[in-house]
C-alpha cells in the first residue's frame, strides 16, 4: 500500500496531466484583449491581455467547453473569429475548432488552433477565407486531439516569421452532432 506521500504525489501528477491550456500567440505587434464565452452553466474566465509578439498561456477548467474572440487594441469589442474548444470530451478527446460563424470578415484575430505539443491537426489558416475553418453550423471542420494543451494564434503574421515550425496536415475532422454526442449510424 502506498504512503499517503505517495499517494498524494500520485494525484497531484494525475491532476497536472488533466490540465486544460490554450497558449495565445501574437503574430504582430498589435495587443488583443482575449473575450471567453462558456458554454451555459459552466465557469467563467476572465479576460487576459496579450501584447503584441508575446505568448499568453490560460488555464481551463475540467470539462470546460466554450469559445474566444479577440479584440485588437483601440478597436471596438465586436465578436469576430471564434477559437471554439470542448476539453475532455467524449473518451476524454478535446474537440476544438475555428469558426467563421459569427463574422468570416475578422482576418486580424483568432487564426489557427492546434495540439501544442504536435501541430496537427489544425484548424484555421493565416489568411482568410480557407477551407480549414468553420463557416456554416454544421460543417465537417472539428478537429480532435488527445492532447489538452491547445495553441492559438493571433493577427497578421505566420509562426515561421517568428522563427518557430509552422506546418499544416490535412487531417480528420468531426460533424458538430459527433463532438455533441448525437451522432448517428
Amino acid at each position: 500500500m502506498p504512503s499517503f506521500s505517495s499517494l498524494g504525489l500520485f494525484l497531484l501528477g494525475a491532476g497536472a496531466a488533466l490540465a486544460n491550456t490554450v497558449t495565445f500567440k501574437s503574430l504582430d505587434e498589435t495587443s488583443r484583449k482575449i473575450i471567453f464565452t462558456p458554454n451555459a452553466g459552466l465557469p467563467a474566465i476572465a479576460s487576459v491581455e496579450v501584447p503584441g509578439g508575446q505568448d499568453v498561456k490560460v488555464d481551463f477548467p475540467q470539462g470546460w467547453i466554450g469559445n474566444w474572440y479577440s479584440v485588437s487594441e483601440g478597436a471596438q469589442d465586436v465578436p469576430g473569429m471564434l477559437g471554439e474548444v470542448a476539453f475532455n470530451g467524449w473518451n476524454g478527446v478535446t474537440f476544438f475548432d475555428v469558426s467563421a460563424i459569427v463574422n468570416p470578415n475578422d482576418h486580424n484575430g483568432v487564426k489557427k488552433m492546434y495540439p501544442a505539443n504536435d501541430p496537427t491537426p489544425t484548424s484555421g489558416c493565416d489568411k482568410f477565407p480557407c477551407n480549414n475553418a468553420y463557416y456554416v453550423w454544421d460543417d465537417v471542420q472539428t478537429k480532435a486531439t488527445q492532447e489538452t494543451d491547445l495553441v492559438c494564434t493571433l493577427g497578421d503574421g505566420t509562426l515561421a516569421e517568428r522563427g518557430e515550425t509552422d506546418i499544416f496536415v490535412d487531417e480528420p475532422v468531426f460533424k458538430r452532432d459527433f463532438v455533441m454526442g448525437k451522432w448517428t449510424r
